[in-house]
């Protein structure tokens, strides 16, 4: 089968490492494949070397970027529609919303016997925008809508989102979990200590840490500001944020005002095949970002064996069973995260039960093997729709 993916942006991510990992897994089941995405510069890091490791065809189209340009757009929009006129492809598989509203709308007018795929790795319309700006992406996505012949969802709670909206409401559809590369966390264990001496964390420390971009939107102000609160009563804590982005100076400025830079970690960009090691040094994870599709870090880190406390939004909480392999505590809630914070803190039995729970969960779940059977299969049952 001919398959093109198109995404916005390869910058080090979890729709970009999902995405990759697709196309990767679907190239070594003996399809023709090929990734075609933006330039994938800027301070999240690039997945491009990753692209090139794994000898994918891989097709930059520059003109394809994430800030709307009536000039750029336009452009990009052509030449999707040229690559795809001249390849022929049996599926065009979008990610992403401006590839995905691109790309879609570009395939069903240059490429009409290709079947179209839309991955939802999280929702474009969200309560935190502007009101003017989430009707845009809705009404873009019922427009691109039109035009998917199959949706896919790393999460039921988005997907039924976009349901609710009107969107995909008569078309197929179905939830496919993202997948991992589930044997290196087993590796890991072996490397905990490794990274706990780099940041001159003691075996009988506790070390709580979160992995994300340093980005608007993910939330690491609130642990900092909890984590800071709690300092002092439990002094053999660190706190590890994996991870880089425009925050970072903010948040260092932080840490340095309440003393404890000794404690705090900024690791900076980490590569994707790094983060098993840093989820094995953690012994509490810790998600507090506002919007999300399927957390991947939160998978990471139960993967890892560690319980992780949650907010309580979108797809953490298909993730996280509450009380079983971590907690859920609701969105912004500094109160809340500091007590689940303290009680795993105060109870290591607990903190161990409830992680190897978790990684057992996600063995079984989340493999990247299972995530491209059922894309796979998916793809060969929509090609035979007339």
């Amino acid at each position: 089968m001919k398959i093109a993916h198109v995404i916005t942006r390869m910058i080090i991510g979890g729709a970009q490492e999902n995405t990759l990992s697709t196309v990767v897994g679907l190239k070594n089941h003996g399809h023709k494949v090929c990734l075609i995405s933006g330039y994938s510069k800027g301070p999240e890091g690039s997945m491009e070397q990753d692209i090139k490791k794994n000898d994918v065809d891989f097709i930059i189209v520059k003109e394809l970027v994430r800030s709307i340009s009536l000039w750029h757009d336009t452009i990009a929009f052509l030449k999707l529609g040229i690559i795809f006129r001249k390849n022929r492809y049996d599926i065009i598989h979008t990610h992403s919303a401006k590839a995905g509203f691109l790309g879609r709308i570009a395939a069903r007018i240059f490429s009409k016997k290709s079947k179209v795929v839309h991955t939802l790795h999280g929702s474009s319309f969200h309560r935190y925008q502007p009101a003017l700006i989430r009707y845009f992406y809705l009404l873009s996505e019922k427009i691109a809508g039109f035009c998917t012949d199959y949706f896919i969802s790393v999460s039921s709670v988005i997907l039924d989102r976009y349901i609710r909206a009107g969107i995909g409401k008569n078309k197929k559809s179905s939830v496919v979990r993202s997948g991992f590369q589930l044997k290196d966390y087993r590796k890991c264990q072996t490397l905990r200590k490794k990274i706990r001496e780099l940041f001159n964390i003691g075996e009988d420390e506790i070390s709580i840490g979160m992995i994300g971009r340093l980005f608007p939107l993910k939330g690491q102000e609130y642990l900092l500001r909890v984590f800071a609160k709690i300092s002092d009563d439990y002094p053999d804590t660190h706190l590890i944020l994996v991870g880089d982005g425009i925050l970072r100076e903010d948040f260092e400025k932080f840490v340095e005002s309440k003393n404890l830079k000794n404690r705090v970690h900024f690791t900076g960009l980490v590569k994707p095949e790094d983060i098993p090691a840093y989820a094995s040094a953690m012994d509490i994870g810790v998600h507090t970002s506002l919007r999300e599709g399927l957390p991947r870090t939160v998978v990471q880190i139960l993967a890892a064996g560690n319980p992780v406390i949650a907010f309580d939004i979108d797809g953490a909480t298909e993730v996280i069973k509450d009380g079983i392999n971590g907690f859920l505590v609701p969105a912004e809630d500094e109160l809340s995260l500091e007590e689940k914070l303290i009680y795993l803190i105060k109870n290591p039995e607990k903190r161990k039960k409830m992680g190897l729970i978790g990684q057992q969960m996600v063995m079984e779940e989340f493999s990247v093997e299972k995530m491209v059977a059922k894309i796979e299969e998916i793809y060969f049952n929509i090609a035979e729709i007339k």
